[in-house]
Parts: C-alpha cells; sequence; structure tokens
C-alpha cells in the first residue's frame, strides 16, 4: 500500500510539476517534449520594441548619427546572498545596443550611424590601405582610392543611469495535510538616459529617460506526510524560478529610448516622420474633435407667429387624421 502510494504522488509530482527534468541524453538530447529540459539553438531576439521601432515610417531624409560611448553609469554589481560578486549587474555593450536599434529604426531607413566605437580601428586600417596603395603605385596616381570619412551632425550620448532591485517583493502561500504550495515574485528596474547633441553648437537638442521592470518568479510546492500508522514517511519538493533576462530588458529599454527621441524630434520639427495618409486623417480628426465644442438644446423655440396654430395644419393631405378619415369606411 505505501508503495502504490509512493509511486502514484511521484508520478502526480512529476506530471504535475512547474520544474522541467533533465532527459536521460542530458545535453545531447533532441526534441524534447514538454516537462523536459534540453539544450536550445540560438534565436534572433525581437522584443515587442523591436517590432515598433522596426514598422516606424521612414523619414523624408536619413539622420547621420555617431555613437562614442554608452557606458553603464549605475555602478552595480550582481548579488549572490549577502555578498556582491566581481560581474556587473547590467551589460557593459550598451553601446552595441543602441547601434542594433538605431539600425532598426523604419527598418534601416532613419539613421546613417557611422563607426565611432573602433574609430582607432578604422583610422588605422586606413593608414595601411593609403600606404600600400602609395607604396605600389606603378601607374604614378595620387590617388589612393579612399572616400573622405563621413561626419555625424548628432551625437548620441547618454548610458545607464539606474539599476535597482528588490523595488518590490512579495507572494503566496497555502499548506494543509502535509501538503503545501508557495509562489513569490521580485520586481526591479533599469533605467537608460539618451541624448541628442549637435556636432555645429554642442547644443543638446533632445533628452529622454525610458525605464522598464524586471520581474523574478519562483513556484514551488512540497509534500511532508507520514502514512502507514505514521510510520512511512513521504517527502517531495519541486519548484522552479524564472528571471525576466536583464540583457533583454536592457535592450528593450534601448529601443524605448530611441523611439521616444524620434517621437519628441518629430514634434519639435527637427525630423518628419512620412506617416501614412490613414494616420494623418486619423490624428487630424481626433485633434479636431478634442478642439471643437458642443452645445447640448434641450428643446426648439417656438415663434410667436406659429403659436395657436392646429398642430395637424402641416400635415400633407393624404396623411390620415382622426378627421378626415370617414367613419363608415372603418365600419365597413
Amino acid at each position: 500500500m505505501v508503495k502504490k502510494l509512493l509511486g502514484l504522488t511521484l508520478l502526480v509530482g512529476l506530471i504535475q510539476g512547474c520544474a522541467s527534468i533533465v532527459p536521460p541524453g542530458g545535453l545531447d538530447a533532441t526534441n524534447c517534449v514538454d516537462k523536459f529540459a534540453c539544450a536550445e539553438k540560438p534565436e534572433v531576439v525581437e522584443m515587442p520594441t523591436h517590432e515598433e521601432l522596426k514598422n516606424l515610417p521612414s523619414p523624408e531624409k536619413p539622420v547621420i548619427v555617431a555613437v562614442y560611448k554608452y557606458m553603464d553609469k549605475t555602478g552595480q554589481r550582481k548579488q549572490k546572498g549577502n555578498a556582491a560578486m566581481f560581474s556587473t549587474a547590467v551589460s557593459q555593450g550598451g553601446e552595441t545596443m543602441l547601434i542594433d536599434a538605431l539600425k532598426s529604426a523604419g527598418d534601416g531607413t532613419w539613421f546613417r550611424v557611422v563607426e565611432r566605437v573602433g574609430l582607432d580601428h578604422l583610422t588605422r586600417e586606413r593608414q595601411i590601405v593609403r600606404t600600400t596603395r602609395e607604396q605600389y603605385n606603378t601607374e604614378g596616381k595620387d590617388d589612393t582610392g579612399l572616400a573622405p570619412l563621413l561626419f555625424a551632425g548628432i551625437i548620441l550620448e547618454g548610458g545607464i543611469i539606474g539599476f535597482d532591485t528588490n523595488i518590490e517583493t512579495g507572494g503566496v502561500g497555502a499548506r494543509t495535510l502535509g501538503i503545501g504550495y508557495s509562489q513569490q515574485y521580485r520586481r526591479d528596474i533599469v533605467t537608460v538616459s539618451l541624448r541628442a547633441v549637435s556636432t555645429l553648437t554642442g547644443e543638446i537638442l533632445l533628452n529622454v529617460q525610458t525605464s522598464k521592470t524586471i520581474l523574478s518568479i519562483a513556484d514551488g510546492y512540497d509534500v511532508f506526510k507520514f502514512v502507514d500508522m505514521d510510520t512511512q514517511l513521504i517527502e517531495i519538493e519541486d519548484g522552479m524560478t524564472e528571471n525576466e533576462s536583464v540583457t533583454r530588458s536592457l535592450r528593450s529599454t534601448i529601443e524605448a529610448a530611441v523611439l521616444e527621441l524620434i517621437y519628441q524630434g518629430d514634434e519639435r520639427g527637427f525630423w518628419e516622420i512620412n506617416w501614412p495618409v490613414n494616420k494623418i486623417i486619423e490624428n487630424e480628426v481626433e485633434e479636431i474633435v478634442h478642439s471643437a465644442t458642443f452645445e447640448i438644446i434641450d428643446e426648439v423655440p417656438v415663434k410667436e407667429s406659429e403659436k395657436g396654430k392646429d398642430d395637424n395644419s402641416e400635415l400633407p393631405v393624404e396623411v390620415p387624421t382622426p378627421e378626415n378619415i370617414d367613419k363608415e369606411e372603418i365600419r365597413g
């Protein structure tokens, strides 16, 4: 009896448990079904903000921008218990994510991004090309075949300015007859800043800040029960912890900052978004509706000259009224 109860409990735990288990093949296992944890293939990360940024209408003219650095200014370190580790809490590749977001805007039609992160490598390689062509120039031409570097009218500055942990924590749990269930959650938040600086004047033209919460949840259940006249103990534990990716959340936050920068620049007249005609009409109608004033009239005033007239005097002749209906015809 005890063995049957134990087997049934383990079977239910495996089927209904919230955690996945490792298949017999380990990391080499493929085509795993549900409840089995397998090694996954690489995938292209596309957040909701990425789709909105990619589907943005093209501008009148692409903007030439430069990105030098987009650094982590939080100084936060990863936490393991009560001790801080050497690893940073957020990714150090902010400029890479920013460049990717800029090249994704409007499916690559919004910004022409010039290379400034690896400027030393670029100038060194151009110098090698120039020196090689001058040294092995057998035709006597002065042209080295190198076009001048493209300069940017706007420099994008900013960085990751905040990463706050445990801004909200909570959970729920229940236990009865030795069977318990619990759920806990935690929210962190990451904040980035992005500003557009004019190359000619040094003036800050646009400045935006965006943030996103990072959710972590933990589910688990356990069984602690004595059976067979309280002589046999059954104990089962199962659980799963799921943490939202900090890197993907940071990327989504940077993409939201680029979106807001484009919208803000369109509102202030630095560039213009080529919205579809139906979108323009919708915005204009909405603006007219919001600016229009409505007056509600309860009753229509009656002129003095029309007072005292018979109500049926204005009716057409063919409309039957109690006065022009022959009562004999009604009786048949």
